[in-house]
C-alpha cells in the first residue's frame, strides 16, 4: 500500500476494507489464482460501496 493514500491508520483501514471485500469475490477466482489489488490514493476517500464496484469492474476484465 502506497503512502499516497494516506497515513498508517488510513492505509491500514483500507487494506482492512479491500481485504474484506476481496473474501467475498474469492470463489470467483480459478482455483491457484494469485491476485494483487493496488489502492490508489483515491481509495482513502471511497466508500466500501465504490471500493466493492471498482473491484468488481477490475475482476470483470481479468475474467473474461
Amino acid at each position: 500500500m502506497s503512502k499516497a493514500v494516506g497515513n498508517s491508520v488510513v492505509r491500514h483501514r483500507v487494506s482492512r476494507r479491500l481485504r474484506h471485500l476481496v473474501r467475498d469475490r474469492l470463489d470467483l477466482l480459478p482455483p491457484g489464482t494469485s491476485l494483487v489489488v493496488r489502492a490508489l490514493a483515491p481509495a482513502a476517500d471511497a466508500d466500501s460501496a465504490s471500493l466493492g464496484r471498482d473491484l468488481d469492474a477490475a475482476l470483470h476484465k481479468v475474467l473474461r
